[in-house]
């Protein structure tokens, strides 16, 4: 069976505008990173939105919910902002219990070269094949529970808030 893949925005999908300098959406990298990666897995891809996670609403969220509950596959990976992954995180968990669901994102765009998004997305497909059903978040080569993560914005890293 495939693994559905949703696609929110965040700095995963960010393009620069070298006139003006500022960070825009324009289309998901998500394909040409499944390319470069020469990934052969089954993945059905959908746009939901493309937006930064720090405007997301709880109205966002929902539609997220919706579409994870009432998609037929029980292996899904959301691309998302890193600001706000977490509170998505926790949002699908507190509603969706029989599904594996993977959040990974970026902290650098893609199209900047050095990004750490086509390795976050590559562990997000590895973990979302493997771990039991429940929310994760996948970032920096590891994986944490979505009752069980924060960002922290002084080293620009995902942490357990406390050790199981």
């Amino acid at each position: 069976m495939a693994i559905r893949i949703f696609i929110t925005g965040g700095t995963f999908d960010k393009e620069y505008n070298e006139l003006t300098g500022e960070l825009f959406f324009k289309d998901s990298h998500l394909p040409e990173m499944l390319k470069l990666g020469r990934s052969n897995i089954d993945v059905d891809i959908r746009t939901l939105m493309m937006i930064d996670s720090l405007g997301m609403s709880s109205e966002d969220r929902d539609l997220i919910t919706h579409h994870c509950e009432t998609a037929k596959e029980d292996k899904i990976i959301i691309t998302h902002g890193t600001d706000t992954m977490a509170d998505t995180a926790k949002v699908l968990s507190g509603r969706i219990n029989n599904k594996t669901i993977v959040l990974t994102g970026a902290m650098i765009p893609y199209k900047f070269g050095s990004s750490d998004g086509l390795f976050n997305l590559g562990s997000a497909l590895a973990f979302v094949q493997t771990l039991p059903p429940g929310v994760y978040i996948a970032m920096n080569g590891k994986y944490f529970h979505a009752d069980n993560v924060r960002k922290n914005r002084q080293t620009g890293m995902f942490e357990e808030l406390y050790k199981q």
